[in-house]
């Protein structure tokens, strides 16, 4: 996050330079905190509304974007980063990823999800 940013709009900008996907901000699905690395995580629903063929990060960094359905990204996510898993897991049995809404925007699936976060650390005035 940026001084001064909440982290809804740290969310949003996240997944705008590292994905090239915009879109509108919907419910917060958790706060999940490491207290050994001193982390707090906030998880949101993103209805895409749009999505770039290429953005900062592919041009300058060459960052490549996928597209998931949940119970993949789960099986990927546990592997590697379990916690993460967690996130989706909870969002699966919480709420669909259309966050209520009853028009999903056209993606590569329309039944796939992407998932950004924005991270703070040390205390909550302090972020990164």
């Amino acid at each position: 996050m940026e001084p001064e940013e909440e982290p809804g709009g740290a969310a949003v900008r996240e997944v705008y330079e590292e994905a090239g996907v915009k879109g509108k901000l919907g419910r917060l699905l958790g706060i999940f905190e490491n207290q050994d690395r001193k982390h707090r995580t906030y998880v949101y629903v993103l209805t895409v509304t749009e999505i770039l063929e290429d953005w900062e990060d592919s041009v300058n960094i060459g960052r490549k974007r996928e597209w998931f359905k949940v119970e993949d990204a789960i099986k990927v996510l546990q592997c590697h980063k379990p916690v993460h898993a967690e996130y989706l897991e909870k969002l699966k049995l919480s709420c669909s990823p259309t966050n209520g809404n009853s028009v999903v925007p056209p993606l590569p699936d329309s039944n796939s999800l992407y998932v950004t976060s924005a991270q703070t650390s040390g205390l909550p005035s302090t972020v990164r």
